[in-house]
């Protein structure tokens, strides 16, 4: 998923580029601070009051750095599923995504595999890889993409809800390779949508394509 060894030095040039645009030189220490936080909560519902504690800074600065950070395409909010059908009991704030994976991983300090593989922040960089690479499959192909996440108040969620056409396809990225009907539960919750239900993918690093249930298949992470 990330190079063996990880250009430093071009990532760094990345790493301070958004910290110039912010504030130039003055807040280099906080805006740095900022950048580490946000990557590890990579993949993590935006919290802006969270960050804000962390970064010891007030609300209003947090939400303008971050605002400046989308507007340079340094991150992506992903926004949660809403319809009729589900109003009353979603989870309302957007998700963060970076959206160049080998940045997130230098800000967190993960500078190869192996040490992601063994990092407490493996699930949230395996989502935004598969999240960004499925984005950009989209945008390649000239379809306009309509992405949401889902998470209700008993925090079921489901990683990815694709609206295509009238149809929700619905995914969940994992880093692990076998998974069985009862670990994708949460797929039951959109059952009553007002939109047709097509498949539902549990994108991992399994080595092939296999059934895991009805119009529910695991997928490898390479195939994307």
């Amino acid at each position: 998923m990330i190079n063996r060894t990880i250009k430093k030095e071009v990532l760094k040039s990345l790493k301070f580029k958004p910290i110039t645009l912010i504030t130039g030189t003055r807040q280099v220490g906080k805006t740095t601070l900022c950048m580490e936080i946000l990557a590890a909560f990579t993949g993590e519902e935006l919290v802006y009051e969270k960050i804000a504690k962390l970064v010891e800074v007030d609300f209003e600065t947090i939400k303008s750095w971050l605002n400046i950070l989308l507007a340079s395409n340094i991150i992506y909010l992903l926004r949660p599923y809403n319809e009729v059908s589900v109003i009353k009991r979603i989870v309302r704030r957007p998700k963060i995504y970076f959206n160049d994976t080998g940045l997130a991983c230098y800000l967190a300090r993960i500078t190869n595999d192996q040490i992601l593989s063994h990092s407490f922040f493996k699930g949230r960089f395996v989502e935004t890889y598969i999240v960004n690479e499925l984005r950009k499959s989209y945008k390649n192909n000239g379809i306009v993409e309509n992405f949401y996440y889902y998470r209700d108040k008993n925090q079921n969620e489901i990683d990815l809800v694709i609206l295509d056409g009238g149809v929700l396809n619905l995914i969940e990225c994992k880093s692990g390779y076998d998974y069985s009907k009862k670990d994708e539960k949460s797929f039951a919750r959109l059952s009553n949508s007002n939109y047709e239900l097509g498949n539902s993918f549990v994108i991992c690093n399994t080595s092939s394509i296999y059934t895991i249930d009805d119009k529910i298949y695991a997928i490898p992470i390479s195939s994307i």
